[in-house]
Parts: C-alpha cells; structure tokens; sequence
C-alpha cells in the first residue's frame, strides 16, 4: 500500500466496509478516513464533495451503498442517490485530485437469464430498482473516466452485521424446518474474502497499472443456490460446534426444503442465475478468491 498515503473509506457500518477498516488497520504509513453513515452522508452531494475536499485522499474506497433490495422498489430515489449520484460525485472529486477510486456493484445488474456463468462484457439488463441503480453508478463512473476499480460482487455475508449466514444461523436455532429458494444460483461471497482481495490488488498497484481500470467481478469460487448454501451453513456449523449444540439446532439439514422462487415472492424480482465468471481479476491481478465453501468455514469460525 505504499502508494497510497491518505485513505479515504465509506461505508464502515456495512459488512465490506467493516471487513476493508480491519483489514487496512494494519497497513503501516496509511492515514485512514474510515467514515460511516452519520460522518458522510452519501445522499448529499455537496457534503461528499466537502468531505472528499477536506481530507484530499489518493485513494477513496466507497463500498456503502442502498442494499436493501425490496425496499428499494418503494424508495428508489434514496436508492439512486445513494447508488448513482454519489458514486458520481466521488469519482468526480478523486478525479480532480488525481486519485484512484475503488466502488463495489454487483450480480443484480444482470437478469440471469444467461445459463453460463457472466463475464464483464455480458450484456446488463438489471430487473430490479437495486440493480439498476447500481448499474447507474457504473456507468457514472465510466463518464466520469476517473481512475477506477469496479468490483462486481454477489451474495455477500460475513459474521457482521445482517445478512443470509446470520438470519439461517437464527431461524435453525428457533424452527423445526426451514424453506429456502432453490431455483436462483450464485456464489456466496464472504466479506473477508473482498476485502483480501481488494488490499491484495491496491499493494500491487502503481502508476502503470492506469491501463487496468475498469469493471472486474470479484466473487469467492464455485456456485450453488440459496438452499445449498443454507444446507452448508448447517452442515458446518454443526460440525464447529462438534455436536454438543445440535439439540438446539432444531433445522437439520435434512429440514431445509427446497422451494421455488414463486413459492417465496418478493416486492423485487431476483436474476436467476447471478454466476459471474472472475476469471478476468485473476489474469489482470493474479488474484483468485478461495472457493465460498472455504471462506465460510472462516467466517462461520468468527461467530
């Protein structure tokens, strides 16, 4: 990271953010903005471009963002102000300060109807306000043509804060048997994985490496669906806690039914398929996340 000597961080109530302020704690001479929700309000342009201005960072990494994908559908002008028009205004600020910026998408911008995993070229056609609102702040970005790292991710979690790894933890420790989606597909993603990739891609980066802006997807390896993960966070866990906990853990795996989409509507329609093939990230970086069964045994060990 000795490139980059002021850090500017959004976003660190949220689980990439949480997980990239930890992680960059332990880069040695970086100062570091890490700043949350009530120190930078992302839904006001002007107090973005003061922040920015005050602090005049080399580098700003902005992984907050409106994640709450049904609500969305009845606030989509929070949503996009938060999703489009900030990312605007930070790539516009570090592009006047000459600085790299680091923003986060994801999986939503595409409609899943491709049955192959997508690559970044692929067409997007997001089915929901989340999504493309999201895609809104990619293409900002690219008009802006500040310095820019675009990281597509999917199904992110992690033992902070809420998220699907928390809610199954709960429900199997309250139910008998639980119903879980299994006709969408993606990888789960942990936070910790996105936040050693990021750190591992910007201690590489340098002045020549301008040419390698753009949109990458960043995602841990593999594919499974909402049910089979939820059957692999049982299944380890009840392994972690080496059975002394499984009277409590009333939703054995053999309870985790599997249901269809229209079984389980939502205000916002999810892409089926939400595979992103990261192959890109490991030609241009040499950088490969481990595969989602792994990271979550590292997770699941947090908890």
């Amino acid at each position: 990271m000795q490139k980059f000597k002021k850090i500017l961080l959004t976003g660190i109530n949220g689980q990439v953010g949480h997980a990239l302020q930890k992680k960059l704690a332990h880069e040695t001479c970086v100062e570091l903005f890490a700043l949350n929700r009530e120190q930078l309000d992302l839904s006001n342009p002007d107090e973005i471009r003061r922040v920015v201005r005050e602090i005049k960072p080399d580098l700003i990494i902005n992984p907050a963002a409106y994640t709450a994908v049904d609500q969305a559908e009845s606030e989509p002008e929070l949503a996009f102000a938060i999703n489009a028009t900030a990312p605007r205004a930070l790539a516009e600020e570090a592009a006047k300060l000459n600085a790299l910026f680091v923003h986060y998408s994801t999986d939503y911008v595409y409609d899943g109807t491709k049955l192959s995993p997508y690559v970044e070229t692929d067409l997007t056609n997001p089915l929901s306000v989340y999504g493309q609102t999201k895609l809104a702040g990619e293409n900002a970005i690219r008009d802006v043509n500040a310095a820019h790292l675009i990281f597509r991710t999917s199904w992110v979690y992690s033992a902070y804060g809420k998220n699907f790894l928390k809610t199954i933890l709960r429900l199997a420790s309250e139910r008998d048997a639980l119903r879980i989606v299994a006709d969408q597909f993606g990888a789960p993603t942990s936070s910790l994985s996105i936040a050693d990739a990021t750190v591992s891609i910007l201690n590489n980066w340098s002045n020549s490496s301008a040419d390698k802006r753009g949109v990458y997807h960043m995602t841990n390896a593999g594919r499974t669906s909402w049910h089979g993960f939820a059957r692999e966070i049982v299944m380890q866990y009840a392994k972690l806690v080496q059975e002394k906990e499984l009277p409590a853990l009333k939703a054995r795996i053999e309870h985790i039914t599997a249901i269809t989409s229209a079984e389980y509507p939502t205000p916002a329609t999810r892409p089926t398929n939400s595979s992103l093939d990261a192959t890109k990230l490991g030609i241009i970086f040499n950088t490969r996340l481990p595969p989602w069964q792994l990271a979550l045994q590292d997770v699941l060990a947090l908890n």
